[in-house]
């Protein structure tokens, strides 16, 4: 291993600022994004084979090594390739958002019924995943069965009277498997579990369960959660480094109920404030805090958080906050530069963990609603494996402000990114029932850092972590569902994606944002909203209009025999003027108030 071919980052300027995070930016071309990228890391392809080689070995090593995990043997059987598959994500992620029992019931009629379940009898070597088959098999049958006749009626009603059983099971099910992967309902729970792997040499970071807040209530509870996991994590920070103590993740969208661009005045009145308490109590405590990454509608409003709490005097000297970039979006690079001149700027040293994305159906979606010019995600696997590698090499060349931390599961990321590093200090990450093997491997092999990114909560808050999970590694393209496929031979799941890339295409079904209602017919172009210079020349053209605009409304004045007011002033807007107070007449003349 050897750092003698990568690039001095001396040379690139320590004050970017935020005016870099355009619009083009967000929806540049990818093919031009790609070229950048590969040009600035220039990874040898010598370096590139080596990472084959040893990722096929790692492969190989797994398959002959101990049984796979329930996730991984669920996704063989249940991947997206198949129709029961699809089913199961599509059923899971749609519960998230059913209002009542009876949309339940109908929801999984029409998921579970048509499906196919008997072909999956018995081939898992996982008893749960065998049984949930079995469970699965049978429930379509009952509510598949349409015979005619007194049969038919009778077996109506035993479908009928077994639909809330059915709903019940699907249910306990997904919470079954919610439970290997959440480490503990408390963070208490959570620690004490985690003493075993801890003793083999990993570390934590744990997350508290829960999504966005949407009430001021929902954020205080986030908050005070986080803050007392902060306190008790705290005794379990005994060895002298935030590298080597556990840490906590925790995500801005959970702590203000309108964590959104519209609101960035009261976001950073109201939320930095907050974070800035959770920080310093984390630097209290010689522990890291991670800021999770959010939707790419909320990047710049999330970078602005940061630096405010970042610069916060208080936290000069804790080397222990942290940022997640995901590697899927067009300006992931930019945001590591960014993050390198704020670190510089402030004169302090950062952690950056790397991610590949977990919002990529829903914001390609988003993007063709919108009428974007392009997507701000890379379409296809390939494409981000290359970009997180790319920035991989980008973190590793800052590494005398920034701490890389690199959150895979792909057996060929963990090589290419021990071929590229030298004497630099960092850490390998992976979710908590998900790629024990692999990490227990390559922990042994290193003798370095790993830590296990570790959600805690109670169940009725595991059912979303889950959905993203799967649709992750769901698809049959994925790492996690390879691995357990002996018909993919090690050499194909260790292909150098930069070799595939130029015969990479866009998933099945992914049109551009113009094209979405095909026969030539293009989508409305739209606005994105979240863009300051959009909001800029929406509000220039708002503001030259206002003269000329007038509501459909007649005024009345109070007592001042002054005329009422020019449409489009200050005076119409308020309600008031010197002299007299207006108000809009509502089909005929009003009594203004106070009059006699």
């Amino acid at each position: 291993m050897t750092t003698a071919w990568i690039p001095d980052r001396s040379d690139r300027s320590p004050l970017m600022t935020l005016d870099a995070f355009t619009l083009d930016a967000k929806t540049a071309p990818e093919a031009r994004v790609l070229d950048r990228l590969i040009a600035e890391a220039a990874i040898p392809e010598a370096v590139r084979k080596a990472a084959s080689q040893r990722a096929a070995g790692y492969v190989r090593r797994i398959r002959d090594g101990s049984k796979p995990g329930m996730m991984e043997q669920f996704l063989a059987e249940y991947g997206l390739s198949t129709r029961e598959g699809v089913a199961l994500m599509c059923l899971a992620e749609a519960m998230l958002r059913v209002p009542d029992a009876m949309t339940i019931d109908a929801l999984i009629e029409d998921k579970i019924a048509p499906s196919d379940w008997s072909r999956h009898m018995g081939h898992a070597a996982s008893p749960l995943v065998n049984a949930s088959t079995w469970a699965l098999m049978l429930t379509g049958r009952v509510l598949d069965d349409d015979a005619p006749g007194m049969a038919g009626v009778l077996r109506g009603a035993v479908r009928r009277l077994g639909e809330p059983v059915i709903r019940t099971a699907v249910s306990r099910a997904m919470k079954e498997m919610g439970r290997q992967f959440v480490l503990g309902q408390t963070i208490g729970k959570a620690l004490e579990r985690a003493e075993g792997m801890e003793a083999k040499g990993y570390t934590y970071s744990y997350d508290m369960l829960g999504e966005a807040a949407m009430t001021d209530l929902d954020a205080r509870r986030y908050a005070q959660s986080y803050a007392d996991a902060i306190e008790v994590i705290a005794g379990a920070c005994t060895k002298g480094s935030v590298e080597a103590n556990p840490g906590i993740s925790i995500k801005l969208s959970a702590l203000h109920p309108r964590y959104e661009v519209a609101k960035e005045e009261r976001v950073m009145a109201e939320l930095v404030p907050v974070v800035r308490d959770l920080a310093r109590a984390a630097k209290r405590a010689g522990m890291g805090l991670n800021i999770d990454a959010e939707e790419q509608a909320r990047l710049v409003l999330s970078l602005k958080v940061i630096e405010a709490v970042l610069s916060d005097p208080e936290l000069a000297g804790w080397d222990g906050f942290g940022v997640v970039v995901q590697a899927y979006g067009k300006r992931a690079s930019l945001v590591i530069d960014w993050l390198y001149g704020l670190a510089t700027r402030l004169d302090r040293r950062i952690m950056v963990r790397l991610v590949k994305g977990a919002y990529w159906d829903t914001e390609m979606k988003l993007a063709q609603v919108e009428g974007l010019d392009d997507f701000p995600l890379f379409t296809s696997k390939t494409a981000t494996d290359v970009s997180y590698i790319a920035n991989a090499k980008r973190l590793l060349g800052y590494a005398d402000r920034i701490y890389p931390q690199f959150a895979t599961h792909n057996a060929h990321t963990v090589a290419a990114i021990l071929e590229m590093v030298g004497n630099e200090s960092f850490e390998f990450q992976r979710l908590h029932g998900m790629g024990e093997r692999l990490h227990d491997i390559v922990l042994k092999d290193t003798r370095g850092r790993c830590r296990i990114y570790a959600p805690v909560g109670a169940h009725r808050d595991l059912l979303a972590y889950l959905v993203r999970r799967l649709l992750e590694n769901g698809a049959n393209s994925s790492f996690v569902h390879q691995i357990v496929d002996e018909a993919v031979k090690p050499e194909e799941i260790a292909a150098d994606p930069f070799d595939a890339l130029p015969t990479a295409t866009a998933p099945s079904g992914l049109v551009a944002p113009q094209a979405i209602f095909g026969g030539g017919r293009i989508n409305s172009q739209g606005f994105d909203l979240t863009d300051e210079d959009t909001l800029a020349r929406i509000e220039a053209a708002r503001a030259g209009a206002l003269p000329d605009a007038c509501p459909l409304t007649r005024w009345r004045r109070r007592w001042s025999g002054r005329a009422p007011p020019a449409c489009g002033s200050t005076a119409r807007m308020t309600g008031r003027r010197p002299g007299g107070r207006w108000r809009p007449m509502a089909g005929g003349p009003q009594r203004p108030r106070g009059a006699s």
